[in-house]
């Protein structure tokens, strides 16, 4: 035999840090949040700052993470809701407009780079609001049409598709009615709601003829900027009340008469730094005010 000593059992694995113990260390120190869906805005912009410096510091993949990359979403969540108020007159369910919104808000923190100077918010709104128009894309119906169709349409691309596999052509409606247990009519109708899911973009040239190309869409609706600047202002009414006169008047001064920076520090006897610092907080006051009241909303 040889001189070998017989090894005892093995050491049990060091046990998994319990939740607690992974939020203190993915916080390194802040401040943990109970609801951070209920923090202000100007708090939540502060913390968000503290947590991008710490999702640096933190390796991907790892609980520590994916918490503190939760803990932002849950922070920023007002800006999904802020800019889901401009699609608040859609037929689509305002939640659905929101878990779209939510998915841009996570590749925007995803992607936020807090090194380049940029306000996260200035960063992610563009994100979030391209994430619903992505999703109006995607699920908007060209007409109105019965859950029953939208139902028999997404049922009737299934079957097509497995009868192409196994027939190696398209299957006939006398062929997807037998597969789907109806009806040749009930097919034909479901084909229709297809058209209606997939119709053509009005943007598409009707053909060689350009001069019949731009009579249509002479004759169409174009969408009205005006309504979403309307919108805008009403909401600033308000907040704009809210004002001292003379940041008022450095507002008028800037977007009314359009004058530069410099041009405004002679009327009023400042310097331009001190204009543009006084425009830079008195813009961050609007966009956080619109920020509360689109939470307040929700």
């Amino acid at each position: 035999m040889s001189g070998s000593t017989a090894r005892g059992p093995a050491p049990d694995a060091a046990p998994a840090p319990s939740p607690a113990a992974v939020r203190r260390h993915a916080l390194g120190g802040l401040p943990e949040l109970d609801r951070p869906t209920a923090v202000g805005t100007r708090e939540a912009r502060t913390l968000s700052a503290a947590l991008f410096a710490r999702l640096t510091e933190l390796e991907e993949g790892t609980p520590e993470h994916a918490y503190v990359r939760n803990t932002l979403v849950e922070l920023n969540l007002s800006l999904v809701k802020f800019a889901a108020r401009r699609f608040r007159n859609r037929a689509e369910p305002a939640e659905d407009i929101v878990q779209a919104g939510t998915i841009g808000l996570i590749k925007a923190i995803n992607r936020f780079e807090p090194g380049r100077g940029v306000e996260f918010s200035a960063f992610a709104l563009p994100t979030i609001v391209g994430e619903m128009k992505r999703f109006f894309r995607d699920t908007s119906w060209s007409v109105q049409v019965p859950r029953r169709l939208q139902e028999l349409r997404i049922d009737l691309a299934k079957a097509v598709d497995g009868l192409e596999q196994e027939l190696g052509r398209r299957p006939t409606r006398a062929e997807l009615a037998g597969r789907l247990g109806t009806d040749e009519a009930t097919v034909a109708e479901g084909e229709q709601a297809a058209n209606a899911y997939a119709a053509r973009s009005l943007d598409t040239p009707l053909g060689d003829d350009e001069d019949a190309f731009n009579g249509l869409l002479r004759h169409l609706g174009t969408e009205e900027r005006a309504y979403e600047v309307t919108d805008a202002l009403e909401s600033l009414k308000p907040l704009l009340a809210r004002l001292d006169a003379r940041d008022r008047e450095i507002l008028s001064l800037r977007f009314g008469a359009e004058l530069t920076q410099t041009e405004i520090g002679a009327r009023l006897g400042l310097s331009q730094m001190h204009v543009s610092r006084l425009l830079a907080r008195i813009m961050r006051t609007l966009r956080d005010g619109l920020l509360d009241d689109a939470q307040d909303a929700a």
